[in-house]
This record gives C-alpha cells, structure tokens and sequence, in this order.
C-alpha cells in the first residue's frame, strides 16, 4: 500500500510541475472575522449505523443556530459526484478519503466549520487527511458503536446484504475497521443519545474556536 501511494505521489508531482499556486489578496483571518470564527474540519469515522450521519445533521442545525457557517461533507453524498468513479477497494478507499481532505481543507481555508462524516477504515487515511488539514484545524471523532448493535440498527439494510454475501469489501463484515487510537473525541452512540454527542463535539469546538466565543 505504501508503495501505491508513494507512486501516486510521485506521478501527481510529475503532473503538477508545471502548475503553480495561485494566491488570494484575502487572507485566512480576514475570512474568519467575515465569518465571526475561523474554519476547522470535523472528521466523524465509525461503522456504517454507528450514527455518524445522525449527528452530523444535528450538529450543522445546532451550529447554524449558534450563527456559525457549517457544512456536512457526507460520504454518500460525496460517491455519488466527486468519488463516483471509485469503488470500495483498498486503494479505492484511500483516493476517496485524499479527495475528501482535500475540499475539507478549502472549506476550513474559507472559514467554514466542514463536518466530514465517512467510514474512513483505514488509520493511515485518517492521518492522511489530519496532514492535509489545516495545522490545529483537525477535530477526529470516533463514533463508537459495537458491531451488534450496529447491524440490529442497520439502517439501510447494508448488513444484512453483506451477511448474504451480495456486497463485498464492507467494513466490519468482509473488511477492516482500525479503530482511532488517541481521536479528540469517543462517542460511545450505543450509551449516549444524539443530542449528549453533539453537546459534547460543541464544546470540544468552543475550545478549538475561541474567536468564535469572543465575537458572539
């Protein structure tokens, strides 16, 4: 795998070299102080059913109502346009998450509050996206949910279709799961209800954001 990436790497640098960046006369802290905070990415990874996609919703409701700017990058939403073209492979996987960090990153680099909730199985793509993300701007939230009660919720009925053997490559049945080894943030979404986890991510940004508390 490594040895996929460090290829890739080099063949986008290859490709890029005669690319060059283009710079804005706006400067992050003036869109931050257009926007009343500054940006940062919220990265929820779990088991499909571990709730990601719930919590995601009611955090971008509560933090409009705060009059903070948010968006959901969902990892559905996000197959059916900009990673259509990608399967549910390893490598696959991978360039899907790289994707997604990188509009993350514009999203934060804008000021926005971008809530991000994919599978993301695998550690080294998470880091991945950690790197791409603007430094200090990274928020990882570990949406814990055991796999039994996952299936028993199994809302769009993926778990029992993988059981049948009719979908392949699907995390926590026929692949992987790495869980997060030290995320910002553990909800354990089988003990705690949908509004405790988004208290709790509201604080953890209170301290991420302060400017946001200042200018309120």
């Amino acid at each position: 795998m490594r040895n996929f990436q460090d290829m890739e790497s080099q063949n986008a640098r290859k490709k890029a070299k005669n690319s060059y960046w283009s710079r804005s006369r706006i400067t992050t802290s003036q869109r931050d102080a257009l926007n009343r905070h500054p940006g940062c990415i919220v990265w929820l990874t779990g088991l499909s059913g571990a709730g990601k996609s719930t919590i995601a919703v009611r955090l971008e409701q509560a933090l409009y109502t705060l009059r903070r700017r948010a968006y959901i990058l969902d990892g559905d939403n996000i197959r059916h346009g900009l990673c259509s073209d990608l399967g549910f492979s390893h490598d696959d996987r991978t360039e899907n998450i790289r994707r997604t960090g990188e509009v993350a990153r514009l999203f934060a680099d804008a000021g926005i509050i971008c809530i991000a909730a994919f599978i993301s199985p695998y550690r080294a793509d998470r880091d991945l996206a950690r790197r791409i993300a603007p430094r200090g701007k990274f928020l990882e939230v570990y949406v814990n949910a055991p796999l039994d009660v996952c299936e028993k919720r199994d809302p769009k009925g993926l778990y029992a279709r993988a059981r049948a053997g009719e979908l392949k490559n699907f995390t926590g049945i026929s692949a992987p799961y790495e869980a997060p080894l030290k995320p910002e943030i553990e909800l354990n979404t089988n003990k705690l209800s949908v509004t405790e986890c988004v208290g709790i991510i509201l604080k953890r940004l209170d301290k991420l954001l302060p400017a946001a508390n200042k200018r309120r």
